[in-house]
Order: structure tokens, then C-alpha cells, then sequence
């Protein structure tokens, strides 16, 4: 369309439902390409995308346009002069954000263009505003400083006596002010208005030529499809050929789906068991190191009753010892005993004898 894209991706397209205002209602059966354009004879940026011929998006940026992200790969915006919301719907959250970023970069440089363009246009008009303005400053008629014999008070009305009209240099200051403010006023209004008509001009004008220049698009578009048509008459011919040749590629498509079929369940089967062997493995690690857990006791534990067995043995031979000392102990014992009896006996035989 004589415009060059400036940034482009590939997005699905829905609109708003003109009725509920609620819906979204798809444009586009698949992604298509969605490129921002910049249009230099009318200063201002596009998004433009085309589902093969038919513009599905044509929206001109402007500084009070608000691009909305309202999940992690969706967004919108309105655009009132289509009285419509459209919506984008991406393949990914970073292609979402790349399209945010671009929508407020030329969101702000239609902003400064819409700037300098009113002030261009307010240089030109001033010229004309001022000459405007000196016309206005003709001194006023009585009819135009009293009004209508509508707007008159009821003090002049009731007044029927003749009376000669007030000069303008008879006017109290105040109500010439009110009157050069109300002037003012009004040349303000006309300023304004002269720069909104002057814009729709513009805008009509640039709008014309892009009409112009998409309808030589579909023109181009249309002589392609009709070059394409006649191409495609030229190879009927070969139909039947591409015909049986299309069933038996349908066929081998159907048996390697039904190969595919069988590789897939052949596959979860495989995955099945690899998940029980990883149990498996998982049980017999734990096992192993259980029973390392229980060897290592059972090497404290015989440590400990080899300990014991020492001790125990060291015991019975202390015992032993103490068995025999104390055999020898009362041996002497019954010896010094057997000794004692004979002394008494002897020293009863003295006493009995004295």
C-alpha cells in the first residue's frame, strides 16, 4: 500500500462483539502477520494486517489510544474512530511485551507530530485570526451594544418617552469591558474551530489517499489471483494424476498413523516400565543402605561382645583366683582352728590337773 512495515509479528485477531460488547469475535482462522506503518505524507502510524486480501486491521495510532495487557499473552486496545476494541492474542509473553513497548514508542512520536502539527497550523492562521480580530474592533453600533428589543431591559422597554440614543463614548467602562471580553471569547472559539476544521481537512485529504492507494493494492491483489486462477486452469489437466496420487499419500499417511499409533503406546509402555524400574532401583538403594546401616551395628555389636567376653573371661579368672585364695585362706584357717583346740584342750588338761 506504498508503505514500508516498521515492526512486524505474527498474532491472532479479534474484535469486539458489536452487540454485547463483551465477546471477543475471532477475524483471523490463524496467525497472520501484524506490522506497524508509518505513514510519511500524513505523519502518523498504522497497524495495518491483511487475512490474504481483506484488512482485518487498519487502525491509526493516536496520543489518546492505551494499549492493555490483560493476561500474559493477550492484549487490547480501542479505537474509536472504528467504534471498535481489537485484540491480539500471541504466541508467547515476550512477543506480547515487544508489541507493547513498539505500541507506546509510536504512541508518543504521534503525540509529538499531533504537537508540532498544531502549532504549524496556528502559525499559519494567525495572520488571518489577527486581521479577523481588527475587524471586530470596529466601533459598535447602539443596536449591537443594546440588543434586540428582546434582550433590552424592562426599564428601557417600559421607558416610551423619546430619548437620544448613547454614543459609544456615553458607554460605562465595565460594560465595554464585559463586551471586548465576550469578543475575545468568541475569537478564541473561532480559533479553535478554524484549527479542528483545518485538521478534518487534513485528515480527509490523507484519508482519500489511502483509499486511493488501497484500492490500487486490491487491484495489484486482484490481477495476481486472476494470473493464479489461470495458471491453475492451465494444470487441470493433471488432476486425475494428482488425485490417485493424493489417495495413496492419504493411505501411507494413514498407516504410518497407525504405525505412529502403535510406536506411541509401545512408547508409554516403555516409559511405564522405566518409571517401575526407577522405583525399584530407588527400593533397592534404600535397602542397601539399610543393610549397610545394620552391617555397621552388627560390627558395634560384635566389638561390643568380644569386649564383654573379655571382661567376663577376665572376671571368671579373678573369680578363680579369689576361689583359690580364698580354699587357701580357709585351709589355714581350719589348721590355726585345729591348733586352738588342741591349746585348749591341753590348757583344760593343766587346769584340771592343778
Amino acid at each position: 500500500m506504498g508503505e514500508q512495515p516498521i515492526f512486524s509479528t505474527r498474532a491472532h485477531v479479534f474484535q469486539i462483539d458489536p452487540n454485547t460488547k463483551k465477546n471477543w469475535v475471532p477475524t483471523s482462522k490463524h496467525a497472520v502477520t501484524v506490522s506497524y506503518f508509518y505513514d510519511s505524507t500524513r505523519n502518523v502510524y498504522r497497524i495495518i494486517s491483511l487475512d490474504g486480501s481483506k484488512a482485518i486491521i487498519n487502525s491509526t495510532i493516536t496520543p489518546n489510544m492505551t494499549f492493555t495487557k490483560t493476561s500474559q499473552k493477550f492484549g487490547q486496545w480501542a479505537d474509536s474512530r472504528a467504534n471498535t476494541v481489537y485484540g491480539l492474542g500471541f504466541s508467547s509473553e515476550h512477543h506480547l511485551s515487544k508489541f507493547a513497548e513498539k505500541f507506546q514508542e509510536f504512541k508518543e512520536a504521534a503525540r509529538l507530530a499531533k504537537e508540532k502539527s498544531q502549532e504549524k497550523m496556528e502559525l499559519t492562521s494567525t495572520p488571518s485570526q489577527e486581521s479577523a480580530g481588527g475587524d471586530l474592533q470596529s466601533p459598535l453600533t447602539p443596536e449591537s451594544i443594546n440588543g434586540t428589543d428582546d434582550e433590552r431591559t424592562p426599564d428601557v422597554t417600559q421607558n416610551s418617552e423619546p430619548r437620544a440614543e448613547p454614543t459609544q463614548n456615553a458607554l460605562p467602562f465595565s460594560h465595554s469591558s464585559a463586551i471586548s471580553k465576550h469578543w475575545e471569547a468568541e475569537l478564541a472559539t473561532l480559533k479553535g474551530n478554524n484549527a479542528k476544521l483545518t485538521a478534518a481537512l487534513l485528515e480527509s485529504t490523507a484519508n482519500v489517499k489511502q483509499w486511493k492507494q488501497q484500492l490500487a493494492a486490491y487491484q495489484e491483489e486482484a490481477e495476481r489471483l486472476h494470473k493464479r486462477v489461470t495458471e491453475l486452469e492451465c494444470v487441470s489437466s493433471q488432476a486425475n494424476a494428482v488425485q490417485s496420487h493424493k489417495t495413496e499419500l492419504n493411505q501411507t499417511v494413514q498407516e504410518l498413523e497407525e504405525t505412529l499409533k502403535v510406536k506411541e503406546e509401545e512408547i508409554e509402555r516403555l516409559k511405564q516400565e522405566i518409571d517401575n524400574a526407577r522405583e525399584l532401583q530407588e527400593q533397592r538403594d534404600s535397602l542397601t543402605q539399610k543393610l549397610q546401616e545394620v552391617e555397621i551395628r552388627n560390627k558395634d555389636l560384635e566389638g561390643q561382645l568380644s569386649d564383654l567376653e573379655q571382661r567376663l573371661e577376665k572376671s571368671q579368672n579373678e573369680q578363680e583366683a579369689f576361689r583359690s585364695n580364698l580354699k587357701t585362706l580357709l585351709e589355714i584357717l581350719d589348721g590355726k582352728i585345729f591348733e586352738l583346740t588342741e591349746l585348749r584342750d591341753n590348757l583344760a588338761k593343766l587346769l584340771e590337773c592343778s
